[in-house]
C-alpha cells in the first residue's frame, strides 16, 4: 500500500508541474495564444452580388457577339512572357495601331510608332502573314502561316550573333521577335467572340466562384484585397469515347451587375492556350453603336505572351461597317524576306 500511495504522488507531482509550464509558456508569449493583437488583414467581400440564370448568362455572350465589325485606332502594349518562371517580363513601348475585325475571323492590323509602320499583319480567317518593318534589315522580314496549324517559336539569331550584340540590338531583337510571333488570328478570337447557338451541340454548365484579388477601385488603398463573385459558365465538348472535354469558361463579374469580365480556352489535351480579360465597357461608334469592353487584354501562355489593347477614342470606332475580302489581304509589296512556317514545318517532319 505504502508503494501505491508513493506512486500516486508522483503521478499528481508530475500533473502538476505539467500544467504550470504550459501556464509559463501561455503567459510569456505576450499574454497567451489567446491575447494576441496582431492584426490580419482579410480580403473584403464586395457586394452586392447580382443573380442570374444559364440562360441570361448565354444571352450576355451572343450580345457581344452581335457585333460584325470593328475599326479604329487603339493604343497596342506588348509583353514578353518567355522568363516569367523567373519573375522576369520584357515590357516593350506602347505604340499606335489601326485595327480592323470582321467575322467570322478577319483582321488587318497596322502597328506605328511616331507614325512610322513598326509591322502590318492581316488574317482571311484562313492564313496569315506578318510584315515585319522594325530596324536592320537582317531583322525585317515576311511571315505566313495557316491559323489552324501549330508552330515552333521563331528565333531572330543564331547563338553565335548573341554575345556580340549591345544593348540596343539587344533591345530591337527583341521587338523583332515577339512581332514575328505573334498570330493576328489571336486577336480576331478575343475582339470577335464566338456566340452561343440555341442548337449548340455542346454542354454548358453554371457554377458559383470568388476570387481574391488586388482591390483596382478607385477609392483603395494601396495593397488591398477583395474577394469577388463570379459565375462561371463553362462549355464542355458532347462525351466522345467516354470523355467530355472543357472548351472555353466564362467568368461573369456579379458585383452591381452581370458583366463579362473573362474568357478561358483551352486545347484538345486540357491546356489553356488564350486567357482574354474585358473592361471598360463603353458604348463604341457614334452613328452605329455597341456597348462593348473598350480595353482587352490577351495572354497566350504557351506562346509566351500578353497583349493590352485599348481604343483611343470609343465615339469614332466604326461599328458594323461591311468589308471586302480584299481589305484582309497583306501582300509583300516591301519585297521582304519570306518566313513560309508551313514549309518549315514540313521540312522539320521530313528530317524526323
Amino acid at each position: 500500500m505504502l508503494k501505491l500511495s508513493n506512486a500516486s504522488r508522483i503521478v499528481r507531482s508530475r500533473l502538476l508541474l505539467s500544467v504550470v509550464a504550459v501556464s509559463v509558456l501561455l503567459s510569456s508569449a505576450g499574454c497567451g495564444l489567446f491575447g494576441a493583437k496582431k492584426k490580419i488583414g482579410v480580403a473584403q467581400r464586395l457586394t452586392p452580388l447580382k443573380k442570374a440564370n444559364k440562360d441570361y448568362l448565354i444571352q450576355e455572350i451572343n450580345r457581344l457577339s452581335t457585333v460584325t465589325s470593328l475599326h479604329g485606332k487603339v493604343d497596342i502594349q506588348f509583353e514578353d512572357t518567355s522568363f516569367a518562371t523567373s519573375g522576369i517580363a520584357d515590357q516593350y513601348r506602347l505604340v499606335d495601331g489601326t485595327l480592323t475585325l470582321q467575322r467570322p475571323s478577319k483582321i488587318y492590323l497596322i502597328i506605328q510608332f511616331a507614325f512610322v509602320d513598326i509591322a502590318q499583319m492581316a488574317s482571311d480567317g484562313e492564313h496569315f502573314s506578318v510584315a515585319v518593318l522594325k530596324g536592320d534589315d537582317k531583322y525585317r522580314r515576311f511571315v505566313k502561316g495557316t491559323n489552324a496549324a501549330v508552330y515552333q517559336k521563331l528565333d531572330t539569331d543564331d547563338e553565335s550573333n548573341k554575345a556580340n550584340q549591345n544593348e540596343k540590338q539587344k533591345s530591337e531583337k527583341k521587338t523583332v521577335s515577339a512581332l514575328s510571333n505573334l498570330r493576328p488570328q489571336h486577336l480576331t478570337d478575343a475582339f470577335m467572340i464566338r456566340p452561343i447557338e440555341q442548337n449548340s451541340s455542346f454542354i454548358y454548365v453554371q457554377s458559383e466562384f470568388f476570387n481574391e484579388e488586388a482591390d483596382t477601385r478607385r477609392e483603395a488603398k494601396k495593397g488591398a484585397r477583395v474577394l469577388r463573385g463570379y459565375y462561371f459558365l463553362e462549355e464542355f465538348s458532347q462525351p466522345a469515347a467516354g470523355e467530355t472535354k472543357l472548351t472555353r469558361r466564362f467568368w461573369f463579374d456579379r458585383v452591381d451587375t452581370i458583366r463579362l469580365a473573362r474568357v478561358q480556352t483551352y486545347d484538345d489535351e486540357g491546356r489553356l492556350i488564350t486567357d482574354v480579360s474585358y473592361s471598360n465597357e463603353k458604348t463604341l461608334g457614334s452613328t452605329t453603336t455597341a456597348s462593348l469592353p473598350s480595353r482587352v487584354e490577351i495572354t497566350r501562355p504557351q506562346d509566351q505572351y500578353k497583349l493590352s489593347i485599348t481604343y483611343q477614342d470609343s465615339t469614332s470606332v466604326e461599328v458594323n461597317k461591311p468589308y471586302p475580302a480584299r481589305a484582309f489581304v497583306l501582300e509583300n509589296k516591301w519585297q521582304l524576306p519570306e518566313v513560309d512556317l508551313d514549309a518549315q514545318n514540313k521540312k522539320v517532319t521530313a528530317n524526323h
